[in-house]
């Protein structure tokens, strides 16, 4: 045994007089936090029956049971039963779905059981250690040495769990991780959605090296009750959190190139204060600025890139830094359709917002649930406006009070996670959900949240459209407290044929400003004939060239639109053995990453609306 194992178990000794505790408090920009990944291949147990988490009785085995699969399989003399193992030959690439990675796993939903070892030796350079997981889809229990570190439900957003400071060894640490993407009624989203149920540990895994006190939890934006066109007169809001309360200490905020470094004073966990600011360079498309800033409490330095902008409503327009803008908008799933895989990697995020850019939008809508952080970083640099949105979706079990802490949980956990993005100008709390008194209060209630959470941005939903005859009528009472009345529309594809938009009028209930947050048709790419052929490009190309007509005579709180979809994307609905075979088809890139017909309509109306602005 060498020196460096021996300080590492004395330092465990010396701090095990104070037991370690599950920590679902998010911790956030863990990328600029020491850490190490533990991406990289993972064994695997596929468990449909869940015999390593029940007995035969399907009672949960007790944390000592080895046949539990959270406990690593021992066999001391050949008589010896196991039943479980975990082997190199089933390996599993983390982050990733498992749909992608085997032929047996395409269609699998229910418990798999991910296992790798880790090593840990640098005692000197943390105090506490936390796992953190950005994101596993969808039930989560974690495991560490046989000990539980806690659970977590929700595919689409982070969590972490500290790690007991007696439980962590210099080698050989035994991490299972018990992955379920079964779906289920009361959950968010529920048993019916129109994308594939992608499972496992999609997003980063990190062990985080943390000091005893951090700060955990900070936000930095622009002041919207005291925003400024002069730019020597702005003032800059915050707050910040840490993991345990000080009784007295500092903490400095920096923000070196504008020559800002203030001194704060913090007393208990959670500081709120304001900066006035000079010379600060406004966040845009066209000029996507982002500045370092540092937060330095104690011996650490924590730092993030920030821009800051101003978004709000004024009557019927969207306003960005006080000036009226058009969102020139796409909806994005988070695939890569030419690998048939989630999305997950920085490069991931280029290709689709490159071919965001390609188009000439300005927005994208991350539809239907919190995309990946690669994504709205990445929108930060580029100058890409997001609208991000939590998968409540369609038939939510609405009258649930449980159902609805869940989709608050998951709310809080996407705010808490992307609010420092300038990017980020919308939050959506759901799509298409059906009218009733409990939906619409059970939304109303989720926009409040939002909006109690974080007043800088908007807060919107995609809402259904009501149809008389031609007429199509925004009146749901949701309308009523977003900033924005957002609907889908698909007028030509679900009913009728294109040119059913011609004599088509609008009347929207809300003096706001009105976004389409979807519209669109289906094309298999490369399939032509004649415009009137559904399944064709010409069709596709037909529907759009009719949409932006219609557009044209929208009512003048017409403010934006973002298609359905980018690109085609995998859906166990979409069932035509010819023209969908398992895709939903409305992408306006192929499977294949080709460009149909329809891109170039849109790509061309965009590039006019942006050179008459």
């Amino acid at each position: 045994m060498n020196y460096k194992t021996l300080y590492f178990l004395a330092f465990l000794l010396l701090l095990n007089t104070f037991p370690g505790k599950a920590q679902e408090d998010l911790i956030i920009n863990t990328q600029n936090r020491k850490n190490i990944s533990l991406n990289g291949n993972w064994h695997y147990i596929i468990d449909p029956y869940e015999n390593g988490f029940y007995d035969y009785r399907y009672k949960e085995r007790n944390e000592a049971d080895p046949e539990a699969y959270w406990n690593r399989p021992v066999v001391n003399k050949p008589s010896d039963r196991v039943e479980h193992s975990y082997s190199d030959e089933y390996s599993l690439k983390v982050p990733g779905d498992w749909n992608s990675q085997d032929p047996v796993f395409k269609y699998y939903e229910g418990t798999v059981w991910y296992q790798r070892e880790f090593n840990i030796t640098d005692a000197e350079s943390f105090q506490r250690a936390f796992l953190y997981f950005g994101a596993v889809n969808y039930e989560t229990h974690v495991y560490l040495n046989g000990k539980k570190l806690g659970m977590h439900k929700g595919g689409f957003t982070p969590f972490n769990f500290e790690i007991p400071k007696d439980l962590l060894k210099p080698t050989g640490n035994f991490l299972v991780v018990k992955v379920d993407n079964k779906r289920h009624a009361d959950e968010i989203p529920t048993v019916n959605t129109d994308w594939w149920n992608f499972g496992g540990i999609t997003r980063d895994v990190k062990l985080l090296l943390m000091p005893e006190n951090f700060i955990q939890q900070y936000s930095l934006q622009l002041n919207p009750k005291e925003f400024s066109k002069d730019k020597n007169n702005q003032t800059l809001t915050g707050c910040l959190k840490l993991n345990e309360p000080e009784e007295t200490s500092v903490v400095t905020v920096s923000i070196p190139e504008l020559k800002l470094s203030e001194k704060l004073q913090i007393k208990g966990q959670n500081l709120e204060y304001r900066l006035p600011v000079k010379g600060l360079e406004l966040w845009s498309p066209e000029n996507p600025k982002l500045y370092r800033v540092d937060f330095i409490f104690q011996n650490d330095t924590l730092s993030d890139k920030i821009g800051f902008r101003d978004i709000r409503v004024s009557g019927k327009d969207v306003l960005l830094n006080g000036k009226k803008i058009f969102l020139s908008g796409i909806s994005i799933h988070e695939e890569i359709p030419q690998e048939v895989r989630r999305a997950k990697t920085k490069k991931d995020a280029e290709q689709l917002l490159g071919w965001a850019k390609d188009l000439h939008a300005n927005m994208v809508r991350l539809a239907h649930y919190p995309h990946n952080e690669h994504m709205t970083r990445t929108a930060d640099s580029l100058g890409i406006m997001v609208w991000s949105e939590i998968p409540v979706y369609w038939t939510i079990d609405f009258e649930s009070d449980e159902v609805l802490e869940k989709a608050k949980k998951q709310l809080k956990e996407m705010i808490i996670r992307d609010r420092n993005k300038a990017s980020v100008i919308i939050w959506s709390v759901g799509n298409e959900t059906p009218l009733s008194p409990a939906r619409t209060a059970f939304m109303k209630s989720l926009v409040a949240k939002a909006k109690s959470m974080d007043n800088s941005r908007l807060v919107s939903a995609a809402l259904e459209v009501h149809h008389e005859n031609e007429k199509n009528i925004i009146d749901d009472p949701l309308g009523a407290v977003t900033d924005i009345v957002s609907v889908n529309e698909y007028l030509g594809w679900y009913g009728g044929l294109p040119n059913a938009k011609e004599n088509s009028t609008w009347e929207v209930t809300y003096d706001k400003p009105l976004f389409f947050s979807e519209t669109g048709a289906g094309a298999k790419g490369g399939y032509h004939g004649d415009k009137n052929q559904r399944w064709t490009e010409e069709f596709q190309q037909w529907y759009f060239e009719e949409t932006i007509k219609m557009m044209k005579r929208m009512p003048e709180n017409y403010t934006g639109i973002a298609p359905w979809i980018l690109t085609d994307f995998r859906s166990p609905r979409r069932n035509h053995p010819e023209f969908q075979q398992g895709w939903n088809r409305k992408g306006l890139i192929d499977n294949n990453g080709i460009k149909k017909k329809a891109f170039f309509v849109l790509q061309e109306y965009y590039k006019k609306i942006e050179e008459n602005n």
